[in-house]
């Protein structure tokens, strides 16, 4: 079971996975190929018009333009057939245009206040130093407002526009507004022309060297702004004492040393997604939720997954569920032979947990004493804005785009997540960087952010697809080992988080697993974001916290209902969850072994492991 592979080598990087296709001795079925021709199409015209598509994604960004055009000429079609919504969002216009000169023409009048116009959204963070309250900044700030919510209010509302082609269009007119915010430009930004006088112009100095070190490294290298070298895995981050106990091609899993005399005897299997890397949850000491988990007296276990190359375009998804999370059930039954396993997964991780517990139910597979999501959908109609990029054009052309390089770069996948935010991912820092002449403070969230991960072609169509597109799993549609699973079929208690501010996982979509799951669920919604909210360690501000556990035979309260009556509650989440876990515990025991007498001769590294450096 435990197999000993050879080491990662510099010129590769990353090993191949030889068992993901059948070999000899392996029961496992080949997997098919998904890049067949369709119906009547010859592969020579198929592949020609695939490797045309893939040209055009690197231009695009990966962005489909049929998709945008598409979008655009369903709302512009059924805006041309409604002359009353147009002359609406003419006198729309007129009336702002009025109030902006009026507003101009009092500017110094007393009582005018600077947001008597147009007030910044409490999360739009352009405008909030107190230099943008003065004239005429102030007036171009409210001027820029005024048409972002004109532009709003012309772009919905139309009828007979698809919702999506409607939320399409609207997300892509407010990028394109964004970049012509006053606080991107010198000239009309007051704090950049302050830094300016007060520094002589240094910062722009400092500026131009702080984007010509970007660039040097993006053309030099193929990667993003420099990284912090403060922040080194195994040596500031991922730095929790443990051992690699079990090594298959696709992950690493990692046992951590105990931290008490006494331990609770069931152990934890942590699942973080493999879109990045496993360390967002074992970051630096004070932010480790493992550090934290094993001072609580629980004996815990991580998967690392390993990055793949153009080599693994074929692994599948179902390869990460039993390469994955089943193979490290295995390892960890022969390690802590007898009590179940409370496991916990953490965004896609916790997709998957769903997937592989259910799998597990049907199947009559019972190792599992309770289930933990942390910002993981198991219904993707309600998404959030990263559904705008999922439709049949776009997936196509993420297809094309990936079926040439056989997997998904690091660069797609980044600018995907940067685009839902881009006033807070993309042009404040390009702001701060490139005009103030600044840089962000390190951090470990940010170098974190920063190690990003590729993703094969095949296991990301299916995800696309199946998931994203489909909705198989919430459908009762999802087939593992070709038989249908069901959500409903878990009657494991549920620990399930959710973030106020999720721009991946909104906290209302996570919420459906109220109506999936036959199972005891205790809803947690924390602040903060998709990582900064499950990143919560106790002691630190600023976090806070609402939780309700609902019986399994108990009526349904939606989102809205629940938000208006559970109180909240200030601290970090993270004692909840150990004080939950403990309530379905054993008596304390003494720590089990570390891996187990089979992996004792093998030549297996310390954590964090191999696989987390490539």
């Amino acid at each position: 079971m435990h197999q000993k592979l050879p080491q990662p080598t510099a010129e590769v990087g990353i090993l191949p996975l030889p068992s993901i296709a059948a070999s000899e001795g392996d029961d496992r079925k080949p997997v098919a190929p998904i890049d067949l021709p369709a119906a009547g199409a010859s592969a020579e015209t198929y592949h020609a018009d695939r490797a045309l598509h893939a040209m055009l994604a690197r231009l695009s960004g990966g962005i489909s333009p049929l998709a945008l055009l598409l979008a655009y000429i369903d709302w512009l079609s059924h805006l041309a057939a409604s002359p009353q919504r147009q002359i609406e969002i003419a006198q729309d216009a007129l009336l702002d245009a009025n109030r902006l000169v009026a507003s101009a023409l009092h500017v110094y009048s007393p009582g005018q206040g600077p947001w008597s116009l147009m007030r910044p959204q409490a999360q739009d963070r352009r405008f909030g130093g107190r230099q943008w309250e003065h004239p005429p900044f102030n007036l171009m700030a409210q001027a820029f407002l005024l048409s972002q919510q004109w532009w709003h209010n012309a772009t919905t509302g139309v009828r007979g526009v698809a919702k999506q082609n409607e939320a399409i269009v609207e997300f892509s007119v407010r990028q394109m507004l964004d970049v012509m915010s006053p606080s991107n430009f010198a000239a009309t930004n007051p704090e950049v022309l302050r830094r300016s006088f007060e520094s002589g112009g240094g910062n722009f100095i400092r500026g131009w060297q702080n984007f010509w070190s970007d660039w040097m490294r993006l053309v030099s290298a193929g990667q993003g702004p420099v990284k912090s070298g403060d922040f080194v895995v195994g040596d500031t981050v991922a730095t929790s004492r443990g051992k690699v106990v079990f090594r298959n091609e696709l992950i690493e899993l990692i046992q951590y040393y105990p931290a008490t005399e006494k331990v609770h005897p069931e152990p934890v299997l942590i699942v973080p997604a493999w879109i990045m890397k496993y360390y967002i949850l074992d970051l630096s000491p004070q932010n480790s939720l493992v550090k934290y988990l094993t001072g609580e007296g629980f004996t815990a276990f991580m998967i690392s997954w390993r990055n793949p190359g153009t080599e693994d375009r074929e692994v599948a998804f179902d390869d990460y569920r039993k390469l994955g999370v089943e193979a490290a059930l295995d390892a960890i039954s022969e390690i802590v032979p007898g009590p179940q396993v409370h496991a916990l997964g953490y965004c896609l991780g916790g997709t998957l947990l769903s997937i592989t517990a259910a799998t597990m139910a049907r199947d009559g597979d019972d190792r599992l004493k309770s289930i933990s999501l942390l910002a993981a959908q198991t219904d993707f109609t309600e998404a959030g804005e990263l559904t705008l990029f999922i439709n049949e054009s776009q997936v196509a052309f993420l297809e094309d785009m990936m079926w040439e390089r056989g997997v998904l770069d690091t660069t797609q996948m980044a600018g995907a997540f940067q685009l839902l935010r881009s006033n807070d991912l993309i042009w404040s820092r390009l702001t701060r960087d490139y005009l103030m002449g600044e840089r962000a403070a390190p951090s470990d969230l940010m170098a974190w952010n920063a190690d990003a991960t590729r993703l094969p072609y095949r296991m990301h169509s299916e995800y696309l697809r199946k998931l994203f597109l489909n909705n198989d799993l919430a459908g009762g549609r999802y087939l593992v080992e070709g038989k249908p699973i069901s959500l409903s079929d878990i009657h494991t208690p549920m620990f399930v988080v959710g973030t106020v501010r999720d721009h991946v996982a909104p906290w209302k979509s996570v919420y459906k697993i109220h109506y999936q799951a036959d199972a005891n669920i205790t809803f947690l919604l924390t602040s903060g974001g998709h990582n900064a909210g499950i990143v919560a360690p106790p002691g630190e501000q600023g976090h806070a916290y609402r939780i309700r556990t609902k019986a399994a035979d108990a009526t349904y309260t939606g989102p809205a209902e629940w938000l208006k009556t559970v109180p909240e509650v200030e601290g970090s989440w993270w004692p909840e969850w150990t004080k939950w876990l403990a309530a379905r515990s054993g008596e304390l025991v003494g720590p089990p072994r570390m891996g187990t007498k089979a992996s004792e001769g093998e030549t297996l590294p310390d954590a964090p492991g191999d696989y987390v450096r490539f």
